[in-house]
């Protein structure tokens, strides 16, 4: 066993709690709530995901505030969800693992018919991927928010999370404000960086005031937006020093903007025609077909791919730093420990087998079966997540299904 593999299955220390390994299940959309609460569904995935060895998996993508949801099938945190998320956190726990719960806000991202009120953002620009013409947030909106981030960090707390993640990346509500590109106000919110971060520090200040010190505080944050005019790597930089200068306790580093660059975040190409069927629109669906390939472009896979980046945050800060970004092998988490992070985040590998990370520890040559198709990616946008490989979709939707590249 070489020491970067020992290392892997050592625990982690993140601020007041201790995972028993340095794995983790990344944040990635699961589809699998009903009436915004959790389904057996979701709590029977991340059962899985525990037993498979991991040392804390995330739950994705809940809304702090009902004006923040893009989908019907999207966690909603609220009081009358608390015993549901306690029955979820209990089936974590009892297999082990660490709970934790990305906390966030959808911005121009929100869909009018989900939320029952206009889209917001911090200025008012087109967003064709809605599509919304959001309106501008007010100073009351954001005090608001804030107070919306720590509502939702008590809650998790009291549903038995050990862990929150605060999304501030990949062209949600406080990335939107980060990214000069979507943030062009004149006020104390937009302008210079400092300026771009304001609405980020006041969320993550309500957030480790509502954690009591009792869970850790994790900020998901990008890298770079992946087009130019957005968010850069020196930008991220200073980000991730002011972050740690806040508290928070360890930061995961990405990248993209699903409403610029949105395989930026993944990789690979998205089957639009799966995308299309998973629409729910006769209008949309066309759309999707025809302007699909244009407004989400591939950008082709490799391993670890967001590792050159990540390692020039890692020389500048010294809190607990998590990457994610094309972990499917041994091979590729070592590289990852190697290159002097604490933490393993992994999203694709663990929906195509939860297992995954018991063969990490006991097979030298461990490789993911998954195909990085993005199958399960483009499914979410009208049903729950699911790998084509374990569960087959009907022979029309394979026929739709792009071939991935060889790896």
């Amino acid at each position: 066993m070489t020491s970067s593999h020992k290392r892997l299955f050592e625990p982690l220390a993140i601020g007041p709690i201790t995972l028993r390994n340095r794995t983790i299940r990344a944040a990635a959309f699961e589809g699998m709530a009903a009436g915004h609460r959790p389904t057996l569904a979701l709590v029977d995935y991340h059962r899985s995901v525990a037993a498979g060895g991991v040392g804390m998996t995330t739950v994705a993508y809940a809304a702090v505030d009902r004006s923040g949801l893009t989908f019907g099938h999207q966690l909603y945190l609220r009081e009358e969800i608390v015993p549901a998320l306690r029955d979820l956190t209990d089936a974590i726990h009892q297999n082990g693992a660490l709970a934790s719960i990305q906390i966030g806000h959808a911005g121009n991202m929100a869909s009018l018919a989900v939320t029952g009120e206009w889209p917001m953002a911090p200025s008012s620009r087109l967003n064709l991927y809605g599509p919304t013409w959001p309106r501008t947030m007010t100073k009351s909106d954001i005090t608001r928010l804030a107070g919306s981030f720590g509502r939702a960090t008590r809650l998790a707390r009291d549903a038995g999370f050990d862990a929150v993640e605060v999304h501030a990346g990949h062209g949600y509500l406080i990335s939107q404000f980060l990214s000069p590109a979507t943030n062009r106000r004149k006020d104390e919110y937009g302008g210079s960086l400092d300026n771009r971060m304001r609405v980020m520090r006041e969320v993550v200040s309500a957030t480790l005031d509502a954690s009591g010190g009792e869970i850790a505080v994790l900020a998901k944050m990008n890298l770079s937006d992946g087009f130019p005019g957005g968010q850069s790597l020196d930008d991220a930089i200073v980000i991730a020093r002011t972050l740690e200068k806040d508290g928070v306790h360890a930061l995961v580093l990405s990248g993209g903007f699903v409403s610029r660059a949105p395989m930026f975040i993944l990789r690979g190409a998205m089957p639009m025609g799966i995308m299309a069927r998973q629409a729910g629109s006769a209008l949309l669906a066309p759309f999707i077909r025809l302007a699909g390939p244009v407004l989400v472009p591939e950008v082709p896979y490799e391993d670890t791919y967001f590792l050159s980046d990540a390692v020039a945050v890692r020389s500048a800060v010294g809190l607990p730093l998590v990457y994610v970004g094309g972990v499917s092998s041994r091979a590729s988490a070592m590289r990852v420990l190697e290159a002097g992070f604490d933490g393993i985040a992994m999203a694709r590998a663990l929906i195509r087998e939860p297992g995954f990370v018991r063969r990490l520890q006991s097979e030298d040559d461990a490789l993911s079966p998954c195909d990085h198709c993005n199958y399960c990616a483009a499914r979410i946008y009208g049903t729950h997540m699911a790998c084509y490989q374990i569960d087959p979709p009907p022979p029309a939707e394979m026929r739709l299904l792009r071939p991935a590249r060889p790896r």
